[in-house]
């Protein structure tokens, strides 16, 4: 019996240091499941759709033995595309030695077609997890996107406008884009990328261009505004844009005589009247001109009207001057510059006047010459004939 006894006891005993190692083996590896964990200083994010949101996450073993764990992301939905790294290749699965820390790399896509809002998500080392949140601050698109820093430009007839313009591809495949605008007759328009001047353009997913547009209208073009439509068209995408070139016109004019002859005579004292004619040779509307001019001394120049409040492109209109030499003026010519002059744009007409000597100083030149003669005649008579 007491054999028996002692058989049962020891066979008790057994049993329980059995299940007593059993119970010691498992709680280390518990232990060191439960010891892991994620961290990384930035949990929110905002961003744009087609944009990617990178973190880099420490796996931290705070247990005393090595612990491996499977990496994993949970998102909402399979629109959302993501990869972890580290050491420049994807990873599923690290170990981490106790009391060290493995950094990885997560990359999450933002879908290019999203709505705006508040995306939330899980990284998981097996138990350990980490709640990530990703703010999407716009609506999203799935299209081509063309768009301009300034659509609207001024400047004369002769200008060359130049436009910005950026092309961006928000689908998830490589697009070769057309370009092309709708300019009336005689404008040209010409896309540049790189200061060529292109036809096409390729973009990748996701990616941009900038173009530069160079607009020149035609010689003739009048002042006004002028709206060119503008596209860029890949498959079944396309963009639209507008650009708007303001034409001021140029400013020019042309001052002369009626008869285009710019000479003259006139004698010492006197006047001679001059018809002079403004004509508006530029595309856009003269306005404000007055009249003046640069004279020898004592000489002056007086115009009827005095000035002309707008000519219209392509119309003139005439000026009457009054050139009055000075009483002291000796024979020969003279130069009398006539300015025609607008807020925007002058003329000049230089004109030569041949100052005559009067008649009745040439009879009165006659007059002593005779006298002088007469006077020798008398004294000859008078003395010779002694």
């Amino acid at each position: 019996m007491l054999v028996s006894l002692r058989k049962a006891a020891l066979s008790i005993m057994v049993l329980f240091i059995a299940l007593g190692g059993s119970v010691l083996a498992e709680t280390p590896r518990a232990a060191a499941a439960g010891a892991l964990e994620l961290y990384t200083p930035y949990l929110e994010w905002s961003a744009a759709p087609g944009e990617t949101v990178s973190y880099s996450v420490d796996l931290v073993n705070h247990g005393s033995a090595t612990a491996s764990a499977d990496i994993s992301l949970e998102t909402q939905n399979s629109d959302w595309k993501y990869n972890l790294s580290a050491g420049g290749r994807e990873i599923s699965r690290i170990a981490v030695k106790p009391g060290e820390t493995q950094t990885f790399s997560l990359d999450l896509d933002v879908p290019l077609k999203i709505n705006k809002g508040r995306y939330s998500f899980t990284l998981k080392a097996d138990q350990a997890s980490l709640p990530l949140v990703v703010n999407v601050s716009e609506q999203g698109t799935f299209k081509t996107e063309f768009t301009l820093d300034q659509a609207n430009m001024e400047g004369y007839s002769d200008s060359t406008f130049t436009y910005s313009a950026v092309l961006r591809n928000r689908t998830l495949q490589k697009q070769t884009y057309a370009l092309s605008a709708g300019a009336e007759d005689g404008w040209d328009v010409r896309f540049q990328l790189d200061s060529n001047s292109v036809t096409s353009v390729e973009v990748d997913p996701n990616s941009e261009k900038t173009i530069s547009i160079q607009v020149k209208p035609p010689e003739q073009v009048k002042a006004g505004t002028y709206k060119i439509p503008l596209s860029a068209t890949s498959g079944d995408t396309t963009a639209n844009a507008s650009i708007e070139a303001v034409v001021t016109g140029t400013y020019d004019m042309k001052f002369s005589t009626s008869d285009d002859v710019l000479s003259t005579d006139v004698k010492a004292g006197a006047e001679r009247k001059l018809t002079l004619v403004v004509q508006n040779t530029g595309s856009a509307e003269l306005q404000d001109l007055s009249f003046s001019s640069n004279t020898p001394t004592d000489w002056s120049v007086s115009f009827e009207p005095s000035s002309i409040s707008s000519i219209a492109p392509g119309e003139s209109k005439q000026v009457q001057a009054t050139i009055k030499s000075s009483s002291k003026a000796l024979s020969g010519d003279y130069v009398v510059s006539l300015t025609a002059s607008s807020a925007s744009k002058s003329a000049n007409a230089d004109i030569r006047v041949t100052v005559k000597s009067s008649v009745l100083w040439g009879w009165v030149g006659i007059l002593i010459i005779l006298v002088v003669i007469a006077g020798i005649y008398y004294l000859f008579r008078k003395f010779g004939r002694r």
